[in-house]
């Protein structure tokens, strides 16, 4: 059980991605394990073979436990594990294994990805979603196909799929009751208001994964609006009895989600109170020009398409990284009393959640992303976030944060330096002020930016520099 947060102690295993005999390669996803801020997945640290299942779904086990056990490539573990046990040991690995092999290796279209290229787990969700991995063009590094690529793939097919998500008749709602439901099934069920006895599983014996709980939900979006209120109100009178299916969640469906938001908010109040405790911070503002950064952004979208256009969040994000990478006194962690800078800045960016809340996923190497492809990484992260489907390094490895309430009318914000980042970067809104230029008086798009650090790693003049380096970067949007 790694840590998956700063005041993290204890997890919960919601659901394995993996199975005995399993390969995996470091950095694969193999479980999902719940914290009081979010289900996370977590990734193998090495490259092998699933020797054995440690711990069990549902289980909460401290910090430091281990899940897994994982045989090296080529070892006596790794043989076990892979030879089936109806077979003797010298004969060829099954059928099923050489298939794997050769769909791994078997070229597919140009400018395909292939489909070894998946891990395990985007494959586990490809086989859910019943999606074709060599009909995809992986958005991943190498071209390998993500986890976001196939639920793309599978939205786009949900309208020709009819919604299961319908409330069940009266005469089979006993055995929907019995129906067996993964943990994690069961919480995106309670967050999404949705009915898991109404859901046909396609796990083994049946059972609900979040992937049947999700695929509902696409295809229930595609109703209009008027016809999902109409049949939920029509349902009850034909069955000629109570309905089958509350239209609103009853308490018993809130309360965990309740429960899960007050743990939240605990471990958001211990995290930020030792962080006011024990950290130094010295704050600084600076109101920014973005009237270079607006033209050239409306300059810019109209020779994209309106799906592909960008918002100026993309270019504010951006010009916060490459600013971090210039000043790399505040790129980094303070840890054992020293202050250790960051191997590439990895932009941590505050979201909200809809149920209360907030985690700061980072975008790694934002510095060498392009706006259109930081956009991208922040769309994908905000759906995974508040999804409850981030992973251990999206959690762990932000170097600096950036909040950003421009969106809700802030104009300025003064954030708390998330532990052991040194620095957290504030954006407000956007507006028009009155701004001398050449002695006229003119009204021009401003943003406050702001800065919180740590005095123990910096000083003032070293933020100042941060905020000069991100305003001269917005005055030339062409080249960032």
């Amino acid at each position: 059980m790694p840590v998956l947060g700063a005041d993290m102690d204890e997890g919960t295993l919601l659901e394995w991605l993996v199975k005995p005999g399993d390969q995996v390669r470091r950095g694969d996803a193999i479980a999902v394990v719940d914290t009081a801020k979010s289900a996370i997945e977590v990734e193998s640290f090495h490259t092998g073979t699933i020797d054995r299942l440690v711990v069990g779904i549902g289980e909460t086990v401290p910090v430091g436990t281990v899940l897994a056990t994982i045989a090296e490539p080529g070892g006596e573990g790794a043989r076990a594990a892979a030879q089936p046990e109806a077979q003797p040991a010298r004969k060829r690995p099954p059928r099923k294994s050489a298939a794997r092999t050769r769909q791994r290796r078997q070229p597919v279209a140009a400018g395909e990805a292939l489909p070894g290229t998946a891990s395990p787990p985007v494959r586990h969700l490809a086989r859910q979603l019943g999606v074709d991995l060599a009909a995809l063009t992986g958005t991943g590094p190498g071209g390998a196909v993500t986890r976001a690529d196939v639920q793309r793939e599978a939205a786009a097919r949900a309208p020709a799929t009819k919604p299961v998500i319908r409330p069940p008749q009266p005469a089979a709602g006993t055995v929907a009751a019995r129906q067996p439901v993964t943990p994690l099934a069961r919480r995106v069920a309670a967050e999404l208001s949705i009915d898991v006895a109404a859901l046909t599983g396609s796990g083994p014996d049946g059972a609900v994964r979040e992937a049947d709980v999700r695929r509902a939900l696409s295809a229930a979006r595609q109703l209009p609006q008027q016809a999902v209120a109409e049949e939920a109100a029509v349902t009850p009178a034909a069955a000629g009895g109570p309905p089958t299916r509350p239209a609103a969640p009853q308490p018993a469906t809130r309360a965990p989600a309740g429960e899960r938001v007050q743990a939240m908010r605990q471990a958001i109040g211990r995290l930020m109170a030792r962080s006011k405790r024990e950290v130094p911070h010295y704050y600084l503002s600076n109101t920014v020009d973005m009237a270079s950064a607006m033209d050239w952004l409306h300059q810019r979208n109209r020779e994209l398409e309106v799906t592909e256009r960008l918002v100026p969040a993309a270019l504010l994000l951006k010009a916060a990284a490459l600013a971090a990478r210039q000043i790399p006194q505040l790129n980094g962690y303070w840890e054992d009393d020293h202050f250790t800078p960051g191997a590439a800045v990895h932009l941590g960016v505050a979201i909200s959640l809809r149920g209360g809340g907030l985690v700061t996923p980072a975008i790694h190497a934002a510095a060498d992303l392009r706006p259109a492809e930081l956009m991208t990484q922040l769309r994908d992260l905000v759906t995974r976030a508040r999804g409850g489907r981030l992973r251990r390094a999206e959690l762990t490895d932000a170097t600096i944060t950036v909040t950003n309430l421009g969106d809700q009318g802030v104009e300025t914000v003064f954030g708390v330096i998330y532990p052991p980042q040194v620095a957290l970067v504030g954006i407000g809104k956007i507006i028009e002020r009155p701004v001398a230029v050449g002695g006229l008086i003119g009204a021009r798009p401003v943003v406050v930016t702001t800065l919180s650090a740590d005095h123990r790693a910096s000083d003032g003049y070293t933020g100042a520099r941060y905020l000069a380096a991100l305003s001269e970067l917005l005055q030339r949007p062409e080249e960032l």
